[in-house]
């Protein structure tokens, strides 16, 4: 073999074998970037309301930004199907598992599994019972948003027949109307007259409303658990003729709730900050995965929204 065609083969030899340990070192670094990734799981009690498709994003995108993976789940206010969905998380060995309790006290045997398993609950939005089994909790000031929604009435109107639209599985909604009721307490010339469970959904809150406008014809304020049932409170509200001559209060800070205090139609909504709920649960679970003392609750501060807020606030987006 001549001196030329083995130097050839000597540099076909080189390139071959540059190659392979290249390939080999890429795939390695895959394997390991793939090993250091996260994976979390997250379940709400419904993503048929907006509010939590915003606090998912926020908690996405933090997690995305750093190469991490969620796993989003909508048990569709079925605790049953909510504790499967953790369940399967946990047999996934996630990281993190991001909670929000279609009932508050049912959800307990999943806490106890997931808290047996090692892994980290973050609660957001509406606490759960069992707090003691989860590493944090990140709701709105839920009792404030009921305060805040019953003094405006005292301060708007001299007395007032009141119907309550509520949410007796979710702690967030008990402690809203909770609010509102112990601010209302022994206020003369306020009376609340009943109240009704609609699960805060928009489509069962519009019969509700119409069974108690039925037995309650001279009721003028409805106190609404969010803005949902606000929404469904004024169709039954339109359907009646009587848009705009009830006060509807709700809780949320939703586009369409602004939209409706902005046509005259609804009173106030205290606003909650979905966002903020989002970057503060995707930030605590980074620190619980870093073995940092976190605080075990994180409660945000609420705002009312009334007319005279629209423009500081914005009507066509979430705080």
């Amino acid at each position: 073999m001549s001196k030329r065609r083995r130097w050839t083969w000597y540099l076909l030899g080189t390139i071959l074998l540059a190659g392979v340990l290249t390939g080999w070192l890429w795939g390695r670094q895959v394997r390991l970037g793939a090993e250091k990734r996260h994976k979390f799981g997250a379940t709400y009690m419904t993503m048929n309301n907006p509010f939590y498709e915003i606090i998912d994003d926020e908690i996405r995108n933090e997690l995305e930004a750093r190469g991490d993976i969620l796993i989003t789940r909508d048990p569709a206010l079925d605790v049953e199907k909510q504790i499967q969905q953790v369940q399967a998380m946990i047999a996934q060995k996630v990281d993190g598992i991001f909670i929000n309790p279609v009932d508050w006290k049912q959800i307990g045997p999943a806490l106890e599994e997931a808290h047996a398993a090692g892994i980290p609950i973050i609660v957001v939005d509406s606490d759960v019972f069992e707090s003691q089994l989860v590493s944090c909790t990140i709701v709105s000031d839920n009792w404030q948003a009921g305060a805040q929604c019953a003094r405006h009435l005292l301060e708007s109107r001299e007395g007032g027949d009141i119907l309550l639209l509520t949410h007796s599985a979710a702690k967030s909604g008990l402690d809203r109307i909770q609010g509102f009721k112990e601010t209302m307490e022994g206020q003369a010339g306020f009376t609340i007259l009943a109240e009704a469970d609609c699960l805060g959904q928009l489509e069962l809150a519009m019969p509700a409303t119409e069974q108690l406008l039925e037995r309650y014809p001279k009721a003028d304020v409805i106190m609404c658990l969010n803005d949902l049932a606000a929404m469904g409170a004024m169709a039954a509200l339109k359907d009646a003729g009587l848009e705009g001559q009830i006060a509807v209060y709700g809780v949320d800070g939703s586009p369409d709730g602004k939209a409706m205090i902005e046509a005259g139609f609804m009173a106030a909504t205290a606003a909650q900050f979905p966002r903020r709920i989002g970057r503060e649960a995707a930030a605590a679970a980074y620190r619980i995965l870093e073995g940092e003392e976190i605080e075990r609750e994180i409660r945000i501060p609420t705002e009312l929204i009334v007319k005279e807020d629209l423009e500081r606030y914005g009507i066509d987006g979430w705080q």
